[in-house]
């Protein structure tokens, strides 16, 4: 279901869930909002994917929950690892059925400049490339002895990580540069192979969530309203 719909229709759900997960601090509203989006990634069977995918952000939640328990209390802390999680939970599911080309062309026709949409979705498609340089830089450098593990005793030998990785930044942007040049990147007038157009399935997603929203709130912070709407 999420693949059909339009790109910019999935973008505008991703910015209506992170509104709506925002919008109360509370442990229940946070847990609610976590267990929707990890049900959409069930039905969509990137289960796989995301427990990898997992397995990273929690190293980044939890450094969250340390710095916010130092500073509040545990329950505040825990709070925020849950938000967090879940906003990076949901531009998982969004990336998992949206790609950067056709975020980029969507937001293309719908008046973006080229040149912004084209920074965006490049950047995107960069991330897992300069990843996986990172991959392959560190285990060449230990096949030669030198140990990168994360840790403070590795510190003094990061430079034979960024120097070689800039090498190959620079190297990549040289050739993208010219890429794009071959390829006409400075023409006006585009055409695209497919054109993105809403239909009856992405306004109903759009109305659907739009007041989905306004009566969760209606009822969380005035309880009246919610005894009107029923």
């Amino acid at each position: 279901m999420m693949k059909r719909l339009d790109p910019r229709t999935k973008l505008a759900l991703v910015i209506g869930y992170m509104i709506f997960i925002t919008a109360d601090p509370t442990e229940a509203w946070v847990l609610s909002s976590f267990g929707f989006i990890v049900l959409m990634i069930v039905a969509t069977g990137k289960v796989k994917a995301y427990l990898q995918w997992l397995r990273i952000v929690a190293t980044i939640a939890l450094t969250w929950i340390i710095v916010t328990w130092w500073m509040f209390d545990l329950a505040t802390a825990v709070i925020v690892g849950l938000r967090l999680t879940a906003l990076l939970s949901a531009f998982f599911l969004f990336f998992q059925t949206t790609t950067p080309t056709e975020l980029g062309n969507a937001l293309v026709q719908s008046g973006l400049p080229y040149w912004f949409a084209f920074t965006l979705s490049a950047s995107l498609q960069l991330v897992p490339v300069m990843s996986q340089t990172i991959q392959n830089i560190i285990a060449a450098q230990r096949s030669r002895g030198i140990p990168l593990e994360p840790g403070w005793a590795a510190l003094r030998h990061y430079p034979a990580l960024l120097v070689p990785l800039l090498v190959q930044s620079f190297r990549l942007a040289d050739e993208l540069a010219e890429a794009m040049e071959v390829r006409g990147f400075s023409r006006t007038k585009r055409t695209f192979r497919y054109q993105y157009r809403f239909h009856l399935t992405d306004w109903l997603a759009i109305v659907g969530e739009v007041l989905y929203i306004g009566i969760a709130l209606s009822i969380r912070f005035n309880p009246l309203a919610g005894i009107l709407v029923f």
